[in-house]
């Protein structure tokens, strides 16, 4: 391993990192209690694009150019540069302390990338709460790193601040005439939820200054496999009313609506995504759809890929479920490493997600179930008391096949029919 010391800079081809490989950043804590988080900058060194920011709350940029991990005080991020925008021309790596203390009791750690190590401790530093430790950046056409090793007075608010960007505290700053173009807004309070069993509750806000609308995204990826035509998911949702009744809504075929029954309106089917440019598929709930539909809603939120697609598994498109409230953003991020059936190219429906909502509150998990290899049905849902059943036997449904129908539905093989 090469030493190397602050303000030591070099081209990554030289230590080793010609394709993907790990940043590490190694934490000697000492009681302390230390956030690390990668930031993405553009060529102005600004955090013009508050996805790649990454850190404990969003742990993966898009495309997975740098994905975060941890092991015990070690903080690791795989980095693919290869798959980062051609807006994204710097990544800083930095630590920050979450409360009382500073750095100088931080004892040794290091931050190792190929073949190269910067090691730093408490004796770099005074009272400063955060550490620039070091930098990847493009220069002439190539990557080099930098050992930085800056002391910083804030914590990660302030180095948010630094590069450009804000923390999405859901203020909002007075009217002014000309107003200059927002900073990025990141919530560092955004929840990430990444296996089943796991819920969050959002609560639904009233009066005049409510959100109008619950936003779900689904996004995913190309899988690397260059073949273009096996890369179209389809975002489908599910509601169980409170009479035990399904509907289903899709895109084209059955887009539902806002305003009226079934009060959930999907925004348009994508079919294409890239390494660049993850696709993503909208659902427009409204708030207030337990009120109006007489009682507590299920829904559960399902990627799926059509047998004429060509085999892959869902996995390797890995989809996020984000769902935005106002300020509130939950995110079910399910772990697809440990799923088997999720890597086999003969599943076709994962199940990203599955909420209840109940009068002021909606309550959110991943879900991480999926179909039976070969079968094309559709998640179905069960009120079993206060909780809500997923079985994966609903009606056979392929988009395309006419309007708004229920006669489009196959029921050969369930004993379930949409209303």
């Amino acid at each position: 391993m090469n030493e190397i010391g602050r303000g030591q800079k070099g081209k990554l081809a030289d230590i080793g990192c010609a394709g993907p490989f790990n940043v590490t950043l190694d934490m000697a804590p000492a009681g302390l209690v230390i956030d690390v988080a990668c930031f993405g900058l553009d060529a102005d060194s600004r955090l013009s694009d508050e996805r790649f920011m990454i850190f404990f709350n969003q742990k993966a940029s898009p495309a997975d150019a740098v994905r975060y991990d941890t092991r015990g005080d070690a903080s690791i991020f795989a980095i693919d540069l290869a798959r980062l925008p051609a807006s994204i021309e710097r990544l800083v790596f930095a630590a920050s302390i979450d409360g009382d203390g500073n750095m100088k009791r931080l004892g040794q750690s290091a931050m190792t990338l190929g073949t190269a190590r910067f090691g730093f401790s408490g004796a770099d530093f005074d009272t400063e709460k955060a550490v620039i430790v070091g930098e990847l950046y493009l220069r002439d056409g190539s990557w080099r790193y930098g050992a930085v090793g800056q002391g910083f007075a804030g914590g990660l608010s302030a180095l948010l601040a630094h590069y450009g960007g804000a923390e999405d505290t859901g203020a909002r700053a007075p009217a002014a005439p000309a107003p200059a173009p927002a900073a990025p807004t990141v919530s560092l309070s955004k929840v990430t939820l990444t296996k089943p069993g796991e819920r969050h509750v959002v609560s639904l806000v009233k009066g005049t200054g409510a959100p109008k609308k619950l936003v779900v995204r689904a996004t995913w990826q190309d899988n690397g496999d260059k073949n273009s035509d096996n890369d179209d998911l389809d975002l489908r949702v599910g509601l169980l009313l409170p009479d035990s009744r399904m509907k289903l809504i899709t895109a084209p075929d059955r887009p539902g609506a806002f305003d009226s029954a079934p009060f959930v309106r999907h925004m348009g089917d994508v079919q294409v995504a890239s390494a660049r440019q993850p696709a993503t598929e909208t659902v427009e709930v409204n708030p207030a759809l337990a009120q109006l539909s007489g009682g507590r809603v299920a829904l559960v939120f399902s990627v799926y890929s059509a047998v004429g697609n060509g085999a892959v598994s869902v996995a390797s498109l890995k989809p996020v479920m984000r769902m935005e409230y106002g300020e509130q953003v939950v995110e079910c991020a399910f772990d697809f490493n440990g799923s088997e059936a999720a890597r086999d190219s003969s599943v076709y429906t994962y199940v990203i997600g599955t909420a209840i909502i109940d009068g002021d509150q909606i309550s959110l998990g991943p879900s991480g179930q999926t179909s039976e290899p070969g079968s094309e049905n559709t998640p179905w849902l069960h009120w079993e008391g206060e909780r809500v059943r997923i079985s994966m036997d609903g009606p056979i449904f392929f988009k395309g096949d006419g309007d708004d129908d229920d006669d489009d539905l196959d029921y050969s093989d369930s004993p379930y029919r949409y209303s």
